[in-house]
């Protein structure tokens, strides 16, 4: 299979992997033949890039982080929560002391952690497409992975990486009390819109922090994972150390899935990219220590994707290493005359330390 971006696929092109909907469904099954009117519906879910069959790469295998029965669970309490919140504000501390609520979350990230530690290879974030109409809902969830695998990578106990887990879940709950206009605005938020947005952090904490069913740490890491290391965060201006650790983890995973998820306002970033992005901003806006744990956790190059190295020579990423993830496995197709090869070969680039990728294929 081939990682490409959607805006390459034609009709004829048959999908190897399948495409899930906000709430955890197949929206398009693996093996079914891609059509116009089906490409034109993706795009409109704001799918970016997809993984087609090529007979090339028919062998790479995608091993899913988490599975699709627990992914839906997981989109499905999120979706069912946030709604609730959304839509019987007034009943919110109803929805919250319900106990089945609680054993659920626990339930669920107790689930994600078993699925996370028996993984064996780096995230890989492009595995499973997600069509989404509210962004909010897979980020949540996505935060809740990411965050997740940064707190195992750190060495925290399972009691904290399941309270950094459902802080992830709820960490933007705040913002279903923020105007739809403003979550939604295509363009640059105004002064007066930002400082709207601004209070979600401490709606959300005011939401859970009363709560018997949530940990109050999970309440912290929805008040405090917009503040930033050298103190120019909200909502407190907290610096360094006066930032618990569970936020300051979390601040880098939720800025992470921000850069690499399709915005109203932008287009996702690859992997990569967003390091490049968050190793600027470390010890400065971000600490050090959970930025390099994420890029030692997930795969920077997605498998699939087609790369271009400083020898000339390009190919396709089809494997990554394990604690390595800046050096993946290279199946080169054409030579450093851009000649298609007819028997491909393989660079392992954490054994020829001499050869870089300099150029990749944009996804968008």
């Amino acid at each position: 299979m081939r990682l490409i971006s959607i805006r390459k696929c034609r009709p004829g092109d048959t999908l190897a992997r399948s495409i899930y909907t906000e709430t955890g469904m197949v929206l398009v099954g693996a093996g079914v033949e891609l059509t116009d009117r089906m490409l034109t519906r993706l795009k409109a879910k704001n799918i970016t890039s997809l993984y087609i069959q090529d007979k090339r790469t028919d062998d790479i295998f995608i091993e899913g982080v988490i599975s699709e029965e627990t992914r839906r669970e997981a989109m499905s309490i999120i979706h069912e929560t946030f709604s609730a919140v959304n839509e019987f504000p007034q009943k919110w501390q109803q929805i919250f002391s319900d106990r089945s609520f609680g054993r659920q979350l626990r339930q669920i990230m107790a689930a994600v952690a078993d699925e996370m530690k028996g993984c064996r290879s780096a995230m890989n974030l492009m595995a499973d497409a997600c069509a989404f109409d509210n962004y909010i809902f897979t980020h949540s969830f996505n935060v809740a992975l990411y965050s997740s695998a940064l707190a195992m990578k750190s060495g925290f106990s399972e009691k904290e990486i399941m309270e950094i887990g459902i802080g992830g879940m709820l960490h933007d709950i705040g913002k279903m009390n923020v105007p739809d206009e403003i979550l939604k605005k295509p363009g640059r938020l105004a002064q007066e819109e930002f400082e709207l947005m601004k209070k979600h952090t401490e709606i959300g904490f005011e939401l859970l922090r009363r709560q018997d069913e949530i940990p109050l740490l999970a309440a912290h890491c929805a008040y405090q994972h917009h503040e930033r290391w050298d103190g120019s965060g909200y909502p407190r201006q907290l610096k360094a150390e006066e930032i618990h650790p569970y936020a300051r983890l979390m601040a880098v995973a939720d800025v992470f899935d921000a850069l690499t998820t399709h915005r109203i306002y932008r287009e996702p970033m690859l992997p990569h990219e967003a390091m490049e992005v968050l190793y600027s901003g470390a010890d400065r806006l971000f600490d050090q220590k959970y930025v390099l744990a994420l890029r030692d956790t997930i795969a920077l190059y997605p498998l699939g994707l087609s790369v271009t190295l400083n020898s000339g020579e390009a190919g396709v990423v089809v494997d990554a290493n394990q604690g390595l993830p800046s050096r993946p496995i290279i199946r080169i197709l054409a030579d450093e005359n851009g000649n298609q090869l007819d028997e491909p070969y393989e660079y392992d680039l954490s054994k020829r330390l001499h050869l870089m990728i300099v150029a990749c294929d944009e996804l968008v």
